[in-house]
């Protein structure tokens, strides 16, 4: 099936995020999809765009490593005009393109001072009509956030819009992890896809057995053309020194680097037949970036990489560390560059004698093609999923729900957040409160809170199961023991919470020792809430309403379940005949549960046949 995809890049100092956007879009191109390409970056005259169609915005760059300041085209900081009329490009441009899917280049891990027509471009797409994946595009390492709050800020934007990250790498050479805090949450979103590197043409070597110096697309590399025009007169070597300037090294600059050439050295613009040169070269000498690092990978020639590490910059370093260690590359420190290393270095590298090539995942471009129709191909079935839920609901004559919560033992922050949570969705909420490790900060937290009722959650929420059973605090142990413990937890709560604890119990785990239930109503229980459909509403004159709904993953750890499955728990549970329950544990929630919850609660308003009750008016 062929799909339109929209993929927005900026590219701000070096071209290697366009190449790398370019060369997706050319894979779906070939695959039989239609791209829209939208660059935010100055123009690029040697990236090939052929057969995407091509938004060029109000271009951008910055100088060396000030990534806050972006100069428009006259060398000023652009203001307010040119940010909204780059936004209103892209928004044409989705609009036009009406894409299956949206493809954001670095965004959200990167591009902060971008960040309003990334969003932009991504909140538009979540409220099209129809169904649309949103993925994230990253290269195999990225530059470390520089503070913890910069990666939950990406999380957060992640759990809400996007359904999955494509990473541009190898997993067993370069896991995320090792540039950017990963959690539980976010690697269940990624999708390595093997290295970009376009193969589809053979490349016929230009015979020439140079030493063969190139630096990107901008003047950062300037200090590493000096230093190999230096090491050209030093080096005790015959080959020639070729250098190939990128374009964007200003006219002053790359003149007088012709200037300075010696007989051993040719200064020149870059040439689109690059690789052909490379194939040939005696050695390469380069910085680290991404499509640099996979045309030495795919040539196999001696190299010298001198990695960027200008301002905080960490990631060409990571990955030139990553590549050495697989034996395709020496490495000169940034710091230590100068002709004689840069020299000395080369010579080492001429000297090694050729090792076997690593096995890297160079099918990227075909990787990220499967993971782009396998996005939107997942997005349908969702939104599938959540219209069924939509029909479901719609052909009762009432649904009646309600909310519980477990583990909750004191105000943090989680705390706030659920709350936060019902006060805008205005519902309901049944608090399972732990007696023995409840703290007062809880009941402050509470005080002023009208739909909260407190339900008591066993006793101390021990496990007294043996090895190999499921987890039980209710069972295991003499009754009578069991039962004074549960008689001082519902005093110790009523002494806390008043008339806002209900003598309702919820067993830990959702288990309890059935010769227990009995002797419940003596200790002035009214009310028992486990797990799945009730068996009576009436159990030993307790009132029982359970719990049917539960979005998070446990037998995987932890996390979201897959949406479709929990909306399938949803359907299969308005086939009984009682009261649904929808559980959640505030204290584990990760974004993406948080994410799911507000987008459930948002799509059950909009049936008015929904009823959601409070635990007080349901025992009562």
């Amino acid at each position: 099936m062929s799909r339109s995809v929209l993929i927005l890049v900026t590219h701000l100092l070096g071209v290697g995020h366009l190449a790398r956007a370019a060369a997706l879009a050319r894979g779906l191109v070939t695959a039989g999809h239609r791209v829209t390409l939208v660059s935010g970056g100055r123009p690029a005259p040697l990236i090939r765009v052929e057969g995407a169609t091509f938004v060029q915005l109000p271009p951008v760059h910055c100088v060396g490593v000030d990534f806050r300041t972006l100069l428009g085209s006259d060398g000023r900081e652009i203001g307010d005009e040119v940010r909204q009329a780059r936004i209103a490009a892209i928004l044409a441009a989705l609009a036009t393109a009406d894409p299956d899917v949206v493809v954001t280049e670095t965004y959200p891990f990167g591009r902060r001072q971008l960040a309003p027509e990334f969003r932009a471009l991504v909140e538009a797409a979540r409220q099209r009509a129809r169904p649309v994946a949103i993925l994230a595009s990253i290269r195999d390492i990225l530059n470390p956030p520089a503070k913890p709050s910069r990666a939950e800020e990406a999380e957060a934007v992640l759990a809400r819009f996007y359904d999955g990250v494509l990473v541009h790498g190898d997993a067993l050479v370069t896991p995320l992890s090792a540039s950017w805090p990963a959690s539980p949450g976010l690697e269940r979103m990624l999708t390595y896809t093997g290295y970009i590197a376009d193969t589809t043409e053979p490349v016929e070597a230009i015979p020439s057995r140079e030493i063969l110096v190139s630096g990107g697309g901008s003047a950062a590399s300037l200090p590493l053309y000096r230093a190999a025009i230096e090491a050209a007169a030093l080096a005790d070597m015959p080959a020639r020194w070729r250098l190939l300037v990128g374009h964007g090294v200003a006219a002053s600059d790359f003149e007088a680097l012709v200037a300075s050439a010696g007989p051993q050295a040719v200064v020149e613009r870059a040439r689109p037949d690059f690789p052909a040169l490379l194939a040939d070269a005696a050695a390469s000498v380069s910085q680290a970036g991404y499509n640099t690092m996979i045309d030495l990978a795919l040539a196999g020639v001696p190299a010298v990489v001198v990695p960027f590490e200008q301002g905080k910059e960490a990631e060409q370093r990571l990955r030139a560390e990553c590549f050495h260690a697989l034996g395709l590359a020496g490495i000169v420190r940034e710091a230590d560059l100068s002709g004689p290393t840069l020299a000395a270095a080369v010579e080492t590298a001429l000297a090694r004698p050729p090792g076997e090539a690593p096995v890297l995942a160079l099918d990227g471009i075909a990787g990220s093609v499967r993971a782009v129709e396998a996005a939107a191909q997942r997005a349908e079935d969702l939104a599938g999923a959540w219209t069924r839920l939509d029909e479901a609901l719609a052909a009762r004559h009432e649904v009646r729900l309600w909310w519980r919560d477990d583990d909750a033992v004191a105000a943090t922050p989680a705390l706030d957040r659920l709350l936060a949570l019902a006060h805008r969705h205005d519902l309901p909420l049944s608090l399972a409160v732990i007696p023995a490790a409840v703290l007062p900060s809880l009941a402050e937290a509470i005080a002023e809170e009208r739909q909260v009722d407190i339900l008591v959650h066993g006793y101390t929420h021990a496990n007294h199961a043996p090895p190999g059973a499921k987890k039980q605090e209710l069972g295991h142990r003499p009754a009578a023991e069991i039962l004074a413990e549960l008689g001082q937890g519902l005093s110790t709560l009523r002494s806390r919470f008043g008339a806002c604890c209900l003598p309702v119990l919820v067993p830990p785990w959702n288990r309890i020792d059935p010769a227990l239930i009995g002797g419940l109503a003596a200790l002035g229980f009214r009310g028992l809430s486990v797990a799945g459909p009730r068996p009576a509403a009436r159990l030993h004159d307790l009132t029982a309403i359970n719990i049917h709904i539960d979005p998070i993953a446990w037998k995987q750890g932890g996390g979201l379940v897959e949406p479709i499955q929990v909306l399938s728990q949803f359907i299969n549970a308005l086939e009984h005949d009682e009261p649904l329950g929808i559980l959640t544990h505030h204290l584990v929630h990760d974004a993406w549960i948080w994410s799911f919850l507000e987008r459930l609660f948002e799509r059950l308003k909009n049936h008015a046949n929904i009823r959601f009750l409070s635990a007080h008016a349901l025992f009562a």
